[in-house]
């Protein structure tokens, strides 16, 4: 006696054996192209290290730069106290200051923030001219020009402006490496470590995982192409000179209505003609890097790289176009194709999905599955016809490869224990990218409608422990 008779259970299985037989296709195809695209960057990414290792940092200068750090802050009286003290305490350098952007209609971020400024002068409160939010990038142009107004006022000029968030765990050297490196470069990134502790989710985790690979892969091989490097909003620096030139009306460096301001900075800088750079640079052992907590649920997480997908890949389009040399234009289809490499991802996983429920039913109706369809073999990939195994076979190397990498990547700034848990970690990412890649295509299809820009859609963020330092 079978669990399911066989002439029930046939109809569905032809059916799923096409259906699989399609999908596989559909999918596989684009996949191995977007592979054989990052494998170009997995081989020019051992040049990259290795260049940027043995031409080290160029020397210190015999006068540390003055800084003027920005941080645009939002709701963020639970966590701006801690990030600001914990800054003033571990930084080594002898010249900064630390500009806050606060909102007339958030009283409670301001006050921990006039708190600090009170208790040592190298914090100052800066309040927009509007009520809240609008979007971090108008926040970050009102403290721009305050840290103007402060240049005016003491007469000294600031090398440079740093960008951070509210709940960033700012390095001790952070601005001692950028002394050094902004004589390469006129933007010089750092790079970000996300914190995860024992008892944070596979969410969280998974950003360790990419920040780790993106940080330590493609950012440097952009800056060995001399491409343009994007910012990530915090730990980079932009040069004195630079931020000047990207002034617009009422002294403006960053366009208000982007909600990827940090992202479009690096390739204005590139278009100016400057140089932007990664920095990987250890002292005593450690990365010099930024430490910070990322969301831990699963909304959280789609709700913030939604945002990051509409505004690199959908809504940067239009800003950016597809302007700058070859390696430019590369860089920007890497950027762009993420929406769809992240839906092709999901239907991949449905199509085995389909694939396992096919398998299991020809089991519970006792059918050989070689009998189902013509052209796609239920028993084993062996036995696939050979342009199908063919593809099968390179999607499984693919994905060897790449969970290989990943691994690699998360063990080199966090340990063993988070290496092996990267690879579970590889589908939520592939989740939460897909169902961020959705939304944000169904906001810019709203935003198109309604020709209205989004404001400033933060997460809610927590401020990293002493788990930080474990990390890197």
């Amino acid at each position: 006696m079978t669990a399911v008779p066989p002439d029930l259970a046939l109809p569905v299985l032809a059916a799923l054996a096409v259906l699989v037989r399609e999908s596989l296709w559909l999918t596989g195809i684009p996949i191995l192209l977007n592979a054989l695209d990052d494998l170009v960057i997995d081989l020019l990414a051992p040049v990259a290290l290795l260049r940027a290792r043995l031409a080290g940092l160029p020397p210190a200068p015999a006068v540390p730069g003055r800084y003027a750090i920005l941080v645009p802050a939002w709701d963020e009286s639970r966590v701006i106290g801690e990030m600001l003290r914990a800054a003033l305490a571990r930084l080594q350098h002898p010249d900064f200051r630390i500009f806050v952007g606060v909102y007339p209609n958030d009283p409670a971020t301001a006050a921990v923030v006039a708190e600090v400024a009170a208790a040592d002068g190298r914090v100052s409160l800066v309040t927009t001219s509007r009520p809240g939010p609008t979007t971090k990038a108008d926040c970050l142009n009102h403290l721009w020009r305050a840290a103007r107004a402060e240049e005016e006022a003491s007469g000294r000029t600031f090398r440079a402006i740093v960008l951070h968030d509210a709940e960033d765990m700012i390095d001790p050297h952070e601005l001692a490496v950028f002394d050094r490196a902004l004589g390469r470069a006129a933007m010089v990134q750092l790079p970000v470590v996300p914190v995860v502790g024992p008892a944070d989710s596979l969410v969280c985790g998974h950003y360790l995982d990419e920040f780790a690979s993106a940080h330590a892969r493609d950012m440097m091989v952009r800056t060995l192409l001399r491409a343009p490097v994007p910012s990530a909003g915090v730990g980079t620096a932009i040069a004195r000179e630079a931020m000047a030139r990207l002034e617009g009306p009422d002294r403006a460096p960053f366009h208000a209505s982007s909600l990827t301001e940090d992202y479009e900075l690096g390739y204005r800088i590139h278009r100016l003609g400057l140089a932007g750079c990664m920095v990987r640079h250890r002292i005593g052992g450690r990365l010099v890097a930024v430490r910070s907590c990322f969301p831990d649920t699963l909304p959280a997480a789609v709700r913030q790289k939604s945002r990051w997908l509409l505004g690199i890949a959908l809504a940067g389009w239009d800003r950016l176009g597809w302007a700058g040399g070859a390696a430019a234009r590369w860089m920007l289809l890497r950027d762009r194709k993420t929406v769809a490499i992240a839906v092709l991802a999901l239907l991949t996983y449905a199509v085995l999905a389909a694939l396992l429920a096919a398998r299991g039913l020809a089991a519970l109706a006792g059918l050989p599955a070689g009998a189902v369809a013509p052209g796609l073999d239920m028993g084993g990939a062996g036995q696939q016809p050979p342009p199908l195994r063919w593809l099968l076979a390179g999607l499984g190397l693919v994905l060897v490869w790449r969970l290989a990498l990943r691994a690699l990547f998360t063990w080199r700034v966090a340990g063993p224990v988070q290496a092996m848990l990267a690879i579970p970690r590889a589908p939520v990412g592939n989740l939460v990218n897909a169902l961020a890649a959705l939304r944000a295509m169904d906001q810019y299809r709203a935003e198109l409608l309604s020709g209205r820009r989004r404001a400033w859609d933060k997460t809610v963020h927590r401020f990293p422990d002493a788990a930080g330092e474990a990390h890197g």
